[in-house]
């Protein structure tokens, strides 16, 4: 999930998803398998396949599951097919929704995501009808008691970072989605931990919503990231912390 990238809808989304480990770790090996299918079994010669792994050992998958998931990406343990399928529409409140999923069946995963959207309070829309508020980033999230501001700034600003902003108790970089490996190279030189570190789509315009609304697209995002072939949501509505962080409760 992403709406306006602040830390408690990070929160929100790393909740849902240690609550769900198992289809968590089922998404990610397609992650997995469609870059190795891709690119090739070679995580220094792919950094497709890099970044999925990255993301994998980050949900504290198995190094075997992971190992198992490159071989069927390159066919040594039998083909597996999978297509990338990207569908956007609105959510309750006119919130934008993109919906990027992995599937072995789009003419089964395409009116299951119209269901969704629909039993969601919302509608499936033609594609580029909201993909265009969108940009996709690379972006890191720092905890702030892990380096200076100023040193940070120093490191990923030269790598090509584009900004570095606070959020409680977290630094998030931003860069350019083609300066990402860079930057991500900056902060392993200055051995600096990322909470999140990821490839995604930042919404140029945001909607704000109340507690009533906001429930509604909370609702709905787990309802898609609910769904197998799910592999992430980008939306882009703004709820004030305090009332995020009720919603939680």
């Amino acid at each position: 999930m992403a709406g306006h990238s602040k830390w408690a809808n990070i929160k929100h989304k790393k909740g849902v998803n240690d609550a769900r480990r198992g289809k968590l770790w089922s998404k990610l090996a397609r992650n997995v398998i469609v870059a190795a299918k891709t690119g090739g079994g070679d995580p220094a010669a792919n950094l497709s396949l890099r970044y999925a792994i990255d993301k994998a050992k980050a949900a504290n998958m198995p190094a075997d599951t992971i190992d198992k998931a490159i071989k069927k990406g390159t066919g040594e343990l039998g083909a597996a097919e999978y297509a990338a399928a990207q569908y956007e529409g609105y959510g309750p409140g006119g919130v934008a929704f993109i919906v990027d999923a992995l599937t072995d069946n789009p003419n089964r995963t395409a009116p299951e995501i119209k269901k969704i959207f629909e039993r969601g309070g919302g509608n499936l829309g033609t594609a580029n009808c909201v993909s265009w508020n969108f940009k996709t980033i690379g972006l890191f999230a720092v905890k702030t008691s892990d380096i200076e501001e100023d040193a940070l700034m120093e490191a990923v600003l030269d790598a090509g970072a584009d900004d570095v902003q606070q959020d409680d108790d977290f630094f998030e970089v931003t860069c350019d989605a083609a300066h990402f490996e860079a930057v991500r190279r900056a902060l392993e030189m200055k051995s600096v931990a990322t909470q999140r570190a990821e490839i995604t789509m930042r919404p140029q315009s945001t909607i704000s919503v109340d507690a009533d609304v906001g429930g509604r697209v909370l609702k709905l995002i787990d309802a898609f990231e609910d769904h197998d072939d799910v592999q992430n949501v980008y939306t882009n509505f703004d709820m004030p912390d305090d009332v995020m962080a009720a919603l939680q409760r």
